[in-house]
């Protein structure tokens, strides 16, 4: 009775029961890692309350949950607020004053201690809700350590102002220890037969016993620690909510209107994010420097300056610099300021009354803008977020085998701006991408009167980060660029040529690479047809004789179970049998042969490095409707292209004609209505 569900945990590497409070405390504080329809929860207050009755709570102390609190003041007001919150809703429990109904376990107990641990949390709903909006979702969790419990206690507010316990979705999440290694995890509910599920704050009884149960089993007995910090740790994730949705509905139209080649819901919801958090972080920065002025920003790679327009047009005076304009420039109209010219680290380029700096996957820029901020002026501040590896002078060479190369280069753009004298920060985005780390440099490590000692260290940081001897200039100290511009050092017995002199002093780096002006198509999508025709042939032929010959009845073209699908080859063995100029040409593309394989996915399918013929019998409709243009491309493109089944494979192909989307056959051909996209943006 009451019981939602039990999980059995072995553990073998002594975690529990520290593993336990450890599971609940992201269960929590992020409890959207489990929920996928929460955006998160805003920890309200926090701190330890009486079991018996009267009595104030106390600030929390972050030993026994295995993560921090309030601290200073806000603690204090939070305990007061706690206590008070305790004292209105502990008499109203259902078996009595500060006793919970069974199966519940009571807390305390004899022996055990005279307090209890509370936290008050508000969930916060990922999506907008569809009708009026529905009062904020709070929860007072109890945590009783003496008997591995904690009890989540649904709050309701009345017309008074005052809260009350919503009886019925009282739940209890418990540890026990059965003996040697062995524990288990339950979660129980008094009154399961009244439980309420909006779906959101309250899921069902089922998805309580079944997926949370699983991962609370799972996080309590987890030794990994991750490598990067948590999600949103530096904002406020009900801000950023708030905040997120608004923006999210006012610039969704762009979706539907995206000129550009690349996926229009990824790329505006991802800029709508870091818009959403830069400008949180920014409010925050006029709450703590006493501002009344929005701040002004440069995005430096700006791409398709989709942030750049959403910052203007959020009342932050700013400009976006990209070496290649994009089509979508010409749909934001003349408020959105950008440019199309090539950055050169130096002294042309910075950028003395601006207040960031922004680089979003600025590639060759990413580890320089932190140099950029630090020698444009003493308040200039940045934030990159970090996407392709790059050096000061071309792509980055990997250093430690220990890290992944991800969290590796990461701590090289971190030590760079720890070099430029500031305080680096490290927050986790909440965006669409594989990386979504930032970091941000607001606050400097140094007075303005050490300004020439730093710009002396961060140029002997440059100088020893090239591995060959190059020529380098003899950057200037301090900002009188007029007094140094002329220092040029002499390395490896070579000199400027006269031409470049004149500059010399300005450039930081001549040999550092900016992107070219053309975007060159290296995906296998240039390459001659002749070329890819004969590599699909000769993958498609290998892949079929290398399984054994099954005796073929069927006629060609003919739909049975003898359709000869061959066998799947790692791609390293599908290497091995083409001839050496062939990958030499593929190596030259980005992702050589799995790309190209890729690309002709008519005919392959690629799984975990694994090279199979695709068999469209078995081609799964898509989980949800697509959108209207997808829709309407796939139906223009319908029998546009022959089928290469029907053309090369022995069988033929696996499907009949009336379900095949390709044309069997020249007469079937239909002349495509799409048009077909440049190959090189102009």
């Amino acid at each position: 009775m009451g019981v939602v569900g039990t999980a059995a945990v072995r553990d073998g590497g002594a975690a529990l029961p520290h593993g336990f409070w450890a599971a609940v405390r992201v269960w929590l504080e992020k409890p959207q890692v489990a929920n996928r329809r929460l955006c998160g929860a805003a920890i309200e207050a926090e701190g330890t309350v009486p079991l018996g009755e009267g009595g104030e709570a106390s600030p929390p102390l972050a030993v026994v949950w295995g993560g921090g609190g309030q601290e200073g003041p806000a603690a204090s007001a939070g305990a007061a607020e706690l206590g008070r919150l305790w004292r209105e809703v502990r008499g109203q429990l259902p078996a009595g004053p500060g006793h919970l109904p069974p199966p519940l376990t009571p807390w305390g107990g004899l022996g055990g201690p005279s307090e209890l641990r509370a936290v008050l949390r508000t969930l916060l709903p990922r999506g907008r809700p569809v009708g009026p909006p529905a009062p904020p979702t709070k929860e007072l969790a109890v945590q009783d350590v003496y008997n591995g419990t904690v009890t989540f206690l649904p709050l309701e507010e009345n017309s008074e102002g005052k809260y009350q316990i919503k009886k019925c979705n009282t739940y209890q999440i418990q540890l026990a220890h059965i003996k040697d290694e062995e524990w288990s995890v339950s979660i129980v509910a008094p009154f399961p037969e009244d439980w309420f599920s909006d779906g959101i704050a309250y899921p069902k009884l089922e998805w309580l016993g079944n997926e949370l149960l699983s991962k609370l089993a799972k996080w309590s007995v987890e030794q990994k620690t991750s490598e990067f910090k948590s999600t949103l740790s530096l904002i406020s994730v009900a801000k950023y909510s708030k905040v997120y949705q608004d923006l999210k509905e006012k610039y969704k139209e762009m979706v539907k209107v995206w000129p550009e080649v690349t996926d229009p819901e990824k790329f505006v919801y991802e800029d709508v994010a870091i818009a959403t958090y830069l400008l949180i972080l920014w409010e925050e920065e006029r709450k703590e420097k006493g501002l009344t002025k929005k701040q002004s920003f440069v995005d430096l790679g700006c791409g398709n300056g989709l942030l750049v327009h959403i910052l203007n047009n959020e009342g932050h005076s700013g400009r976006g610099i990209d070496v290649r304009r994009r089509k979508i420039w010409d749909m934001y109209g003349p408020e959105t300021h950008l440019e199309e010219s090539t950055i050169m680290p130096g002294d042309r380029h910075l950028f003395p009354d601006t207040d960031w700096l922004i680089g979003n996957h600025s590639d060759e820029l990413t580890p320089w803008i932190p140099v950029i901020a630090a020698r444009s002026s003493y308040s200039c501040c940045y934030f990159v977020l970090p996407c392709c590896f790059f050096d000061f002078h071309g792509k980055y060479s990997r250093r430690q085998s220990k890290k992944t190369q991800y969290r590796e280069y990461l701590d090289f753009v971190a030590q760079v701006g720890f070099v430029c004298g500031f305080h680096v920060e490290e927050d986790c985005l909440r965006i669409p991408s594989t990386k979504r780390v930032c970091l941000i440099g607001k606050n400097r490590t140094y007075p303005p009167t050490e300004c020439a000692l730093i710009d002396k260290q961060i140029t002997q940081y440059i100088n020893n980060r090239q591995t060959c001897a190059v020529v380098t200039c003899d950057r200037r100290v301090g900002f009188n660029h007029k007094d140094h511009s002329d220092g040029v050092c002499k390395e490896a017995g070579s000199e400027l040529p006269e031409n470049e002199t004149d500059t010399a002093g300005t450039i930081w780096m001549p040999e550092f690479q900016p992107r070219e002006k053309v975007e060159q198509i290296r995906n296998c999508a240039s390459l001659p047809r002749d070329f890819v025709d004969d590599v699909v042939l000769n993958v498609a032929n290998l892949l079929l004789n290398a399984a054994p010959q099954k005796s073929s009845s069927n006629t060609r073209g003919r739909n049975t179970n003898t359709w000869n699908q061959g066998e799947s080859l790692s791609l390293k063995e599908v290497a091995e049998h083409l001839n050496k100029e062939t990958l030499k040409r593929l190596k030259r593309e980005y992702g050589g042969l799995q790309t190209l394989l890729k690309n002709n996915h008519q005919v392959f399918e690629v799984l975990n490095g694994r090279v199979h013929i695709r068999d469209w019998r078995k081609e799964k409709p898509p989980r949800k409707a697509k959108p209207e243009v997808k829709r309407r491309l796939s139906a223009e493109a319908f029998k546009t292209r022959l089928c290469w089944f029907f053309i090369h494979h022995p069988d033929g192909c696996s499907l009949p004609s009336e379900s095949c989307p390709y044309a069997h056959g020249t007469e079937e051909l239909r002349q495509s209505q799409i048009i077909k996209k440049k190959k090189h943006i102009q």
